[in-house]
């Protein structure tokens, strides 16, 4: 997702402890189930050099609402926020993990109800925006991106924060009307939604080197429309709070939420692992016929929504390269994703996320990423350790792996791996589906165990 470039300046290319998602100094509690009770998912946080994550909740002095995306889809109102006592330990902690977790953009659930200090207004009259001078000047760098006859107030309203990052917090915005003049097929999607994804970056005079980032990766993603590729497709500029709004789908969890629940109970089996990977792969085929390289596939990065289809999100660092010249020679990227090569530069930019696919699926079957034990860049390997329990698995899920694996020279490229029997073998849409549903289960049963006091504060019973 494109509001995750805030993340780069924390990643390290060379370490593993700037790959950790393990401090707990920061958390996204999301999906509320279908059910009254709220429940914990996919907890994020920032780097640190412990394998373990811990959540911290929500503090005792926000009284404010939490929305869950998975709540909103079914069009359900928010419950209110519940506190919990950190000094208990829950039967499940949705928020430790034997993995390390690697974090795209700290995000944390705040549950803010976004009270804009006006409202949009309603009167066709209204004259199109005209930012003040210095607003003008900090959004230059993206004024081709931008329609500034557009109030996005007018176009999105109900705004409830899900998620807070660096550079600004991500609010689900309910449709109030669909944008006009957008690409094909834009339009029509938001007709369709209930609600949106809004990442609102505060805009300050000083201005932010971000901006020129964002521009880059804009451009790079122009043009890019595919089922399985997240990208924002509408930037817009709010003059009553100085602010970016940049929009775009609305996803449920990613893959990395989906392994936090292991503990809980989840099983991730081979076949919708294989579904993963499939959509993984459509995108990655569309993407190198355009000559684009993600370099920081993970699961992470890997969002599914609610009908189960999964999306490559986060191209901060996606480049664009010709076949006839793919070398890069900068190391991006998580190292227990990381294409071997990557270490040593310069490499093929085109091969490298086939590798990190790869490692993937090896972390969907382990519930770890690779590596995870290392201490040091230079002891990650290329080939990927055993897996705990290989029996389970099918030969055709190995041939996969090492498919993957396999140097760069040999790698196959992504529309040879669709042809390959694990891929063929993938449980199609509705099994993602139920899967989803079994996390939001999971989430709910977990507090349903606890009682909450009358002063709000959840206890054990």
């Amino acid at each position: 997702m494109a509001d995750k470039a805030d993340s780069a300046s924390h990643r390290s290319q060379s370490t593993v402890s700037s790959a950790s998602r393990s401090s707990g100094s920061s958390v996204s509690t999301t999906a509320f189930g279908s059910g009254s009770t709220p429940s914990s998912a996919y907890t994020k946080v920032s780097p640190a050099p412990s394998p373990r994550i811990s959540t911290t909740f929500a503090s005792a002095e926000n009284d404010h609402e939490r929305v869950s995306p998975a709540r909103l889809d079914k069009g359900k109102s928010p419950l209110p926020e519940i506190q919990l006592d950190l000094d208990i330990d829950l039967d499940l902690d949705l928020g430790v993990l034997q993995r390390p977790s690697v974090l795209i953009d700290d995000i944390i659930a705040t549950g803010v109800l976004y009270e804009p200090s006006i409202s949009p207004s309603q009167s066709p009259s209204t004259p199109a925006p005209r930012y003040p001078g210095w607003v003008s000047e900090v959004v230059a760098p993206l004024s081709e991106f931008i329609d500034e006859t557009v109030d996005p107030r007018a176009l999105y309203g109900d705004l409830r924060e899900v998620g807070e990052g660096d550079s600004g917090s991500v609010y689900a915005a309910r449709v109030l009307a669909p944008a006009k003049g957008k690409a094909k097929g834009s339009e029509e999607a938001d007709a369709n939604a209930t609600y949106v994804a809004i990442k609102n970056v505060p805009l300050l005079p000083s201005g932010s080197p971000k901006l020129l980032d964002l521009r880059r990766e804009l451009r790079l993603m122009r043009d890019v429309r595919h089922p399985n590729v997240l990208t924002m497709d509408e930037v817009l500029v709010d003059i009553v709070e100085d602010a970016l709004w940049m929009k775009m789908e609305l996803m449920e969890r990613s893959l990395a939420d989906i392994l936090i629940l292991v503990e809980g109970g989840i099983v991730v089996h081979e076949k919708p692992i294989a579904q993963f990977a499939s959509d993984v792969l459509h995108a990655l085929s569309y993407l190198q016929r355009l000559g684009i390289a993600h370099r920081d596939l993970r699961s992470d990065n890997l969002l599914v929504n609610s009908a189960g289809v999964v999306k490559l999100a986060d191209f901060s660092n996606a480049v664009r390269v010709s076949p006839e010249e793919p070398l890069c020679t900068d190391a991006v990227g998580v190292i227990y994703f990381q294409a071997p090569e990557m270490r040593r530069c310069p490499y093929n930019a085109l091969k490298v996320d086939v590798w990190s696919l790869g490692a993937t699926v090896w972390e969907l079957a382990q519930t770890e990423p690779p590596f995870s034990d290392i201490t040091d860049a230079s002891q990650a390997a290329d080939r990927w350790p055993p897996l705990n329990q290989p029996e389970i698995y099918s030969r055709s899920f190995h041939d996969f792996l090492h498919l993957c694996s396999r140097p760069s020279l040999s790698r196959p490229d992504p529309d040879e791996l669709l042809k390959t029997p694990f891929i063929r073998s993938a449980s199609g849409r509705p099994a993602i589906v139920k899967l989803l549903a079994e996390c939001r289960s999971i989430e709910e049963r977990t507090f349903r165990r606890q009682s909450v006091g009358s002063n709000g504060t959840i206890s054990m019973s």
